[in-house]
């Protein structure tokens, strides 16, 4: 998925969910603070999106531009309408969210994770996916090591998760950079 692409799917989500706001918090949240994220960050073909007024509305973009869809078909990407409860993300996420509005998206704004609350959101669901997105988003220097470790403190998990998410975390950062 590239940004011109996002940007189709924050306005038709908007439009579908009657919200002129949209919380993107999937991997293509990447896009907000690097519109020209490395290819192997992309590779993806469904955006993460919330309402973030009617997060109950989740539904209604799934049914309406998820996957297998007309959309999805038509347009070889989707919309993975995600609502309450929200991943694990680090305290204070809100007030780091990336800004895109543009005439892409016809006066609707999305609002997409910042790197480093978007990498420990995928460091907490720990799917392969997840490590080689981070490991990746690391390697090209996106995001700091050192901060990661500082959103992790803030991060509602459990003990072994935290000390599993920093030792990953660290053998991520000690890999040669892109």
């Amino acid at each position: 998925m590239n940004r011109q692409q996002l940007e189709h799917i924050i306005r038709a989500s908007c439009t579908i969910a009657d919200d002129d706001d949209l919380i993107i918090i999937g991997s293509q949240a990447v896009l907000g603070q690097f519109p020209g994220a490395p290819s192997e960050l992309l590779v993806s073909m469904e955006a993460d999106v919330c309402p973030k007024h009617w997060p109950e509305r989740a539904e209604l973009i799934e049914g309406s531009i998820g996957e297998l869809s007309m959309f999805h078909e038509t347009f070889g990407y989707y919309a993975d309408g995600v609502g309450d409860p929200m991943p694990t993300i680090p305290a204070g996420w809100e007030e780091r969210l990336i800004c895109i509005r543009g005439p892409g998206t016809a006066g609707k704004t999305g609002w997409a994770l910042e790197i480093h609350d978007l990498l420990i959101s995928k460091y907490v669901a720990g799917r392969d996916k997840d490590l080689v997105f981070n490991r990746a988003a690391i390697r090209h220097r996106l995001a700091d090591p050192r901060v990661l470790l500082e959103r992790l403190a803030s991060t509602p998990v459990e003990a072994d998760a935290a000390e599993r998410i920093a030792s990953q975390i660290s053998a991520h950062a000690a890999e040669p950079s892109a």
